[in-house]
């Protein structure tokens, strides 16, 4: 039985999906206007897992995460940089994507743009307005923040607590303070609209991609716990009252990473961004970092605890290797049911780990099925098991396959390569492709540059 933790309820309540084994899940994607940090890094990862172990526990998962392309941020650094806002927002798309594929994340099965639903949006807004949720003034469209009397079940902020806080910015024509724009009205970067040109406010997207490609009650919705006020709050609000139901089954929230005890974040100009980690560690790496706390809890940032990281998946895809057994039904084993027991809790991706280092110790032991279940039990966590180095004892063996293919009596690949250099010198074509094909059958690639030959495994 699969447990997750319900921000909205606040407890751990069993999992049932609405339809079957169907499950709809949505996840808040990025605003695309400068490169992804470790913050995101780890919300991505989090929703990656859970989607990742849904599938392998059998179910139909349809995983639907947005891209914000219409944005204050994204206008305001293409005015900076002279660009179109498109412009902007295509670039970063494609730096974020770039990023996921860095950390080995599994691409969502919908990935929908705010710019290509305004209509949804626009037809959301105006339900709202009909049945006296929202108002119109001036161009802009507000929500009736005390007309919905679940506000703030969410976040667990009682209306008059909220209130007291509640500022009315210059220019705006609220009725209350707590109201909050639907639409804004914007004369030089805005689309055509009922209430004149304008643009989305930032909630109502994800309520009008979340209806058009889930359904108007979903399953499971996703994000970082900085999303839960106002954002995740104002989406329950208008999406409730626009569809006249219940919007979200089970809300669930990752916790931050921090620096010196400090939210990760832009705005405080203390974050590091994933391709600047990657230069440095693997994605295997960053996944266990983040993997070896719970996703509720803040995870603190410092080099010594990558590095730390780093050795223990070293020792993961180091395990010693034997052939994958495809027909091993692992179902049937006492580390499956250890490894679901883990993750079925909320996801225990930390007791998860611990069963696959227990099977790392088992295979450099060489007991049965052990590699096997490693690679099968940790691709579910998103770890790559390509090999990225080799032992001497592993090196040793492929230079004394490949010799023998070649028919020669070679000891180390220096020699290899230095009878490769030769044979090129001596424009012995022949030679020189019979010893890079006979590397690549045993899964070593050969770059050829100006300063030499290097050698690296196969991804």
């Amino acid at each position: 039985m699969m447990k997750l933790h319900n921000t909205y309820t606040d407890k751990t309540e069993e999992f049932k999906p609405i339809d079957g084994n169907k499950v709809k899940m949505y996840v808040c994607g990025p605003t695309v206007y400068d490169y992804a940090h470790l913050g995101h890094a780890r919300c991505y990862i989090t929703w990656d897992v859970l989607y990742r172990y849904l599938k392998f526990k059998g179910y139909d998962v349809t995983y639907c995460r947005n891209v914000t392309d219409v944005d204050d941020k994204i206008l305001k650094k293409a005015e900076k940089e002279g660009k179109t806002p498109e412009e902007v927002s295509t670039y970063w798309y494609k730096s974020f994507t770039k990023s996921m594929e860095g950390l080995n994340n599994l691409k969502p099965d919908i990935e929908p743009f705010a710019t290509k639903t305004l209509g949804e949006m626009i037809s959301i807004i105006k339900d709202l307005i009909k049945n006296d949720y929202a108002y119109e003034a001036s161009g802009d469209v507000y929500f009736r923040v005390k007309k919905f009397k679940n506000y703030g079940m969410l976040s667990k902020q009682p209306i008059d607590q909220l209130e007291s806080g509640a500022r009315v910015e210059v220019g705006d024509l609220k009725e209350d303070p707590l109201d909050f724009a639907l639409w804004k009205k914007d004369e030089k970067f805005g689309y055509n609209s009922p209430w004149g040109v304008g643009r989305p406010g930032w909630h109502i997207e994800c309520s009008a991609m979340s209806r058009k490609y889930l359904g108007k009650t979903i399953d499971i919705h996703a994000g970082g716990a900085d999303l839960i006020f106002p954002h995740h709050e104002n989406e329950i609000a208008q999406s409730e009252c626009a569809n006249g139901c219940k919007f979200v089954n089970y809300w669930l929230h990752n916790g931050f990473v921090t620096i010196n005890k400090e939210k990760m974040s832009k705005s405080l100009g203390n974050f590091l961004t994933i391709d600047k980690v990657l230069e440095n560690y693997d994605a295997n790496t960053i996944r266990l970092f983040i993997l070896t706390n719970h996703y509720r809890m803040p995870v603190e940032f410092s080099d010594e605890v990558l590095k730390s990281a780093q050795a223990g998946a070293k020792r993961l895809t180091n395990a010693k290797a034997t052939p994958i057994d495809e027909s091993l039904d692992i179902t049937q084993t006492e580390e499956y049911k250890q490894f679901t027991d883990a993750m079925d809790d909320d996801l225990n991706t930390s007791k998860a780990l611990a069963v696959l280092f227990d099977l790392v110790n088992k295979a450099n032991k060489d007991e049965k099925n052990a590699y096997t279940l490693l690679v099968k039990l940790g691709s579910v966590l998103g770890f790559n098991f390509a090999k990225t180095e080799l032992t001497e004892e592993e090196l040793a063996e492929k230079v004394k396959s490949v010799s023998e293919d070649l028919g020669m009596s070679l000891n180390s690949m220096d020699e290899l390569l230095e009878l490769r250099k030769k044979s090129r010198e001596e424009k012995n074509w022949d030679m020189a492709d019979k010893i890079r094909m006979a590397l690549d059958k045993v899964g070593i690639v050969l770059k050829d540059s100006k300063d030499g030959t290097t050698w690296e495994l196969k991804k």
